[in-house]
């Protein structure tokens, strides 16, 4: 008779949404247990079917998922994510004042990863290796056909404070930008909540950056809150730009119409020292002391891009920051293999140099790349696609009003992509039910 403890385990394996970590067996071999496992181990054998090997699940990257298992049902799919729950960026401003709960940006990975049929693994990625088509996390590794990077942005704490790491780490951990999910928005939100009064200041890295429009709306909503509770503070806003955009006049209005004792608007700020353990910040439009602060640094394309080795080169030789991609195909420069999709990419045009790097073109790169894929895997060349671009902004809360920009991009006679940009500057509640609109739909794209 087999024992029942083993039928159990077994049982329990197979339950588990086949995570195929019971093949690590290199891991056992050292003496680990199988459900830690380590880098020297196999975490996924490679089967029959080619396989896509997405890291990083925002909203780029489980689109991406979603979108391979329902064009090419052939290729086995696995999503990469150290984080165990989605946390969505955008939105986030407004639940930071409480215009949205904590349930409305949250989603379950292995739920959905279920439904359409994906693996799902929580984990963190340690290298990816592109001369072996091999990604290494922390639980094993695994084999490739093709890589999908989503990775998001990392902050450039390295441009205001070069190597010291002290600095680095006091400015993340007391005041920190929130443009990367989630621990940040949750310490950000309590500090907003629990602010008394005088100066709050932010802190605009230069272009590009994460949703360009959205720390304007986050200072609007931040000053409704304060107006609705009678809270006596200011906010600064350091802008590294000479002028507010995109959405510059709409802006402008909201800060002189609804906020002129609350919102001090300062441009070319460009910071020059940040002190955040004596509360204060040096800039080229003079210098500030706070009471709190969101220090935004300037971004870059995040730590993925850099381990996978596809950072391009300035004109100086040294990295310029971001993914260096072919503009039409969003492939890595050097490998036709990979695809980096969403804030990760770098420059794709002399007209207006980046794609704005805001969760809408995340889900489109997603929906492109995927077509991509799908039909190399069927023999066929693919035809380049253009995404779009659509950005709603709550200026207040209480009532709730919105302005919006739209982006479209068609590639002139040249080959070259070509932006053209539709500032809606008319705030008004009609914009509102379309920004809640718009996240419903692409909440569905990704989950439902």
């Amino acid at each position: 008779m087999q024992d029942s403890k083993d039928v159990s385990r077994r049982s329990f394996l197979a339950a588990a949404g086949g995570l195929a970590l019971a093949s690590a067996l290199p891991a056992q071999a050292q003496g680990l247990p199988f459900l830690i496992g380590g880098s020297t181990a196999t975490l996924l054998p490679k089967g029959k079917a080619r396989r896509v090997v997405i890291c990083g699940g925002g909203w780029g990257g489980l689109t991406a998922a979603k979108q391979l298992r329902q064009l090419a049902p052939d290729l086995e799919v696995v999503l990469l994510e150290r984080n165990p729950v989605f946390f969505s960026c955008p939105m986030s401003n407004k639940w930071l004042v409480d215009v949205v709960d904590t349930n409305y940006l949250t989603h379950d990975y292995l739920k959905v990863s279920e439904k359409y049929g994906y693996r799902f693994i929580q984990c963190e990625i340690l290298e990816i290796e592109r001369d072996r088509k091999r990604v290494v996390t922390a639980l094993g590794a695994l084999d490739y056909d093709w890589l999908v990077l989503s990775p998001g942005i990392r902050y450039n704490y390295e441009a205001w404070f070069g190597g010291e790491r002290r600095l680095a780490e006091a400015t993340r951990a007391r005041f920190p930008g929130a443009y990367v999910p989630n621990a940040e928005h949750f310490r950000l939100k309590q500090a907003i909540h629990d602010f008394k009064g005088g100066d709050l200041v932010m802190t605009l890295p230069p272009p590009p950056q994460r949703c360009p429009p959205s720390p304007y709306e986050r200072a609007c909503l931040i000053a409704s809150h304060f107006k609705k509770h009678k809270v006596k503070g200011r906010i600064v806003i350091l802008d590294h730009k000479d002028a507010i955009r995109p959405i510059g006049y709409g802006f402008k209005q909201a800060f002189e119409e609804l906020y002129k004792d609350i919102i001090t608007y300062v441009p070319n700020a460009h910071v020059r020292e940040v002190d955040p353990f004596g509360k204060r910040i040096r800039t080229a439009a003079g210098d500030f002391s706070f009471e709190h602060a969101i220090l935004m640094a300037p971004h870059q394309a995040g730590d993925l891009a850099w381990k996978a080795g596809v950072i391009g080169k300035n004109p100086e030789g040294k990295p310029a920051g971001w993914a260096a991609v072919d503009p039409l195909f969003l492939t890595a420069k050097e490998d036709k293999d990979v695809y980096v999709i969403g804030d990760a990419v770098g420059f794709v045009s002399p007209q207006f140099a980046f794609y704005p790097k805001a969760g809408h073109v995340a889900n489109r790169h997603a929906r492109i790349v995927a077509r991509y894929i799908a039909e190399r895997a069927a023999g066929r060349e693919p035809k380049y696609v253009l995404p779009d671009n659509l950005c709603y902004m709550m200026v207040s809360a209480d009532p709730q009003l919105d302005i919006a920009v739209q982006f479209d991009y068609k590639v002139d006679d040249k080959g070259v992509i070509i932006q053209t940009q539709i500032d809606d500057n008319e705030r008004r509640p009609e914009l509102v039910a379309e920004d809640f609109g718009w996240a419903r739909n692409m909440y569905e794209d990704m989950f439902a």
